[in-house]
Order: C-alpha cells, then structure tokens, then sequence
C-alpha cells in the first residue's frame, strides 16, 4: 500500500474536488477537513461563475464542475471547495470538527468567515452552540453586533464570551495602563535598582574600563538606573466619547475596557459616553465593562457633533481636560457645528483627541478630509492603541 503524500494531501485539500482525477479522493481527516470547508465556503454564491486551470486541469462551475475558490486559511492559499453534494452537518457538529481538525489560529478564521462572511448567526445565537464554543475577540463582536436577537438563556450563556474575552482584555491592557501612570524617568540617577529604570548608555560609559577586547564585552560591575519622577493627576478629566456603529465595534471594546482600567486613579476622573445619532452616558457601568458591552446597543447613524457637544457640557476645568473621540470621523450631523465646537474647545484650552481607531492594530478606516480639518483646529487626530491612549493621558496630566 503506497504511504501518503502529505504534500499531495495538502493540495488536495486547497483546490478541492477538481483535483481528485489527479490526487485521488481525500481519506480519513482528510476527508473530514474537506467536508468542514465545503459546508462553510461551499455556499458562495459566486462559485458558478468562477473557474480555474491548475497542472492542466480546468475547473468550471458554470459548465458543470463542482468546486468553488476559497480562502484556506489551513494552507493560506486559495482553496478550490470540494464535492457540491448536500452536507448534513449542523453548525454544532461543524464547529466540534473544526476544533479537532484544525490549528487555533484556523479555527478563529473559520469562526469569523462562518458569521462575518457568511451570516451563520447560529454560531452565536444557537444555545447548544454557546455552550461548546471557545471564547475569542470574533465571538465576542459577532455577540455585540447581534444580541439583540437572543432570548434571555442565549444572552446568558453569550455572557460567558463576553466575560472571558474582556477578563483577557484586563490581564493584557491594565498593567501596561497603570504603567504609563507610575512616574517618567528623571535624568538624575538613582540606586534604586529595577529593570525598567535601567540607564544603558551611562552603564556602557561608567563600565568601559573594563572592556575586554579579546572577547569584545564590557564587563558590568557598575549598572546605572534611573530616578522616576512621580506624576501628578488631580484634577483632570478623561472624556471618552465612542462611535457605537457598526464598524467600530473594536473601538467599542477596547474604550470600555480601557475606561475601566483608567477608573479609580488618583485624581482622574473618567468619562464614557457612546453615540450614534443619540447620545447615552455609560460613565456609571465604567467599573463593569462586561455590563457595559451587554446593554451597548450597535448600530445606527453618527452624529459626532451632538456627542461632542455634549462632552463639551460634562468639563469643569477646559485647561484639565482631555476629551477623547474614537470615531471613523464619517459624519452623519452637522459638520460646520462640529467644525465650531471643537474650534471652541481647543481656544478654551481643553486637550481634544480624535482617535481612528482604539484597538491593538490601530487599522484606521476614516474620513481623511474631516479629520483633516479638525486636526487644522489644533485637536490632535490619529490611530492610537489603548496603551498609547493612557500614554498620552499620563503625559498630559504630568505636565
């Protein structure tokens, strides 16, 4: 019996049912892994009209042939789907399949072309579904843009998806936050000694006497440290207005989860306010993002200026406030009176930001022209991660 090919099954298992006359048919995983593309990427409606040539054969959908082209992200090149046999498996034997079949990272792209592309809403609304799925950031969006069509046991069991991604969240984002918080460096030294506050060039200076230069080292018998500064924050405001649209669902999560990491230190208080064409203060579910995130409801227009407005209306202090607004700057309301607001804000001194996007690629998709012309007011405008974020807060509060 002639032993696998593991490079023939490979392509086999990208290009689909066209390639059998020359791989022969899929066997045992194998088969198993074809089966669980072709019940995802099987249903493009585009397959009919696609076609192929690959080592000669040529693949036709609309003369006949089966398969359609797909992304396979098992191999990350173009998949040819396979048979177009009716397929019996339900999503809840589909998503326990690809869990045995395939790597994390292919699972959580299956996971995400299954709701995104593909509009497979059980994967997140079918209780026997929740209670075998592995909570990811896919999920956790697929549950923000859909809640709405769950019944209570289903918003129940979607909880544990929501609680687990925003614990990760926490565990990842809150010491990098609190960090930004916890003093600058000063250029005196210090004989504290810790690891972050290591001074590399005065150690290479104060230690080239011992420089070896037949091993080329410099021996380190004297380290040098920093002196940290320690910030002041009294009396500042964080106002953190956040687009609830659809698209920036991302920016949604990351604000709640920073905002809750912000909560509670000295001096700062923090603000969160979500909008679309209405405006609602959620500055009282801060402490509980995971809340926060279940009663946020996605979707809708975008009135930026009615959200900025209203910030304008929450400061004490114009000189001690940072109003912060993650957005795709696409504005549905009154331009000319954003236009004037933030022109405003910026003359009475209040530090005004304009975020693209608040999550950890920081990928902007905005309007360049608008947020142009905020950034000409002197509001500062860009794409900022959540630790950039609390950055720039600690630099402006400890100036």
């Amino acid at each position: 019996m002639t032993e696998p090919n593991p490079e023939i099954e490979r392509w086999r298992l990208i290009l689909g049912a066209p390639a059998e006359r020359r791989t022969g048919p899929p066997q045992g995983e194998d088969a198993d892994r074809d089966a669980a593309l072709e019940w995802l990427y099987g249903r493009d409606p585009d397959r009919a009209r696609r076609q192929i040539r690959i080592g000669g054969v040529r693949a036709d959908d609309a003369a006949g042939s089966d398969g359609a082209e797909e992304s396979d992200r098992s191999g990350g090149a173009t998949r040819r789907a396979g048979g177009s046999e009716p397929s019996t498996l339900t999503t809840v034997e589909w998503l326990d399949g690809i869990h045995r079949l395939f790597p994390k990272e292919t699972i959580e792209r299956l996971e995400r072309d299954a709701v995104e592309t593909y509009g497979i809403q059980e994967v997140v609304t079918d209780p026997a579904v929740l209670a075998r799925i592995e909570p990811n950031a896919v999920l956790l969006r697929a549950v923000l843009r859909t809640k709405h069509l769950m019944n209570p046991q289903v918003l129940a069991l979607a909880r544990r998806i929501v609680e687990a991604v925003v614990r990760d969240l926490m565990e990842r984002l809150r010491p990098e936050i609190r960090r930004s918080f916890s003093g600058t460096r000063a250029r005196r030294p210090s004989r504290f000694r810790q690891a972050r506050n290591f001074d590399f060039h005065a150690t290479i200076r104060a230690n080239l006497a011992h420089y070896d230069p037949a091993a080329r080292r410099v021996a380190i018998e004297n380290p040098r440290f920093f002196a940290r500064t320690r910030r002041h924050v009294e009396q500042w405001q964080l106002i953190l207005l956040v687009d609830q649209s659809a698209s920036m669902t991302s920016s949604v999560i990351h604000s709640a989860v920073t905002a809750a990491c912000l909560w509670g230190l000295p001096g700062l208080r923090t603000h969160l306010v979500a909008f679309d064409t209405d405006v609602v203060d959620l500055t009282h579910d801060v402490t509980d993002p995971v809340e926060l995130l279940m009663t946020t409801q996605l979707g809708g227009g975008t009135d930026i200026a009615k959200a900025v407005a209203y910030g304008a209306s929450l400061i004490d202090n114009p000189r001690r406030t940072i109003l912060a607004v993650v957005t795709d700057f696409y504005e549905g309301g009154d331009a000319q009176w954003l236009i004037r607001t933030v022109r405003e804000l910026v003359q009475q001194g209040t530090h005004v930001l304009g975020l693209a996007a608040l999550d950890e690629e920081a990928n902007p998709d905005y309007d360049h022209d608008l947020a142009q012309r905020l950034a000409d007011l002197g509001a500062h405008v860009g794409a900022m991660t959540p630790g950039r974020l609390a950055e720039f807060v600690a630099e402006r509060l400890g100036g």
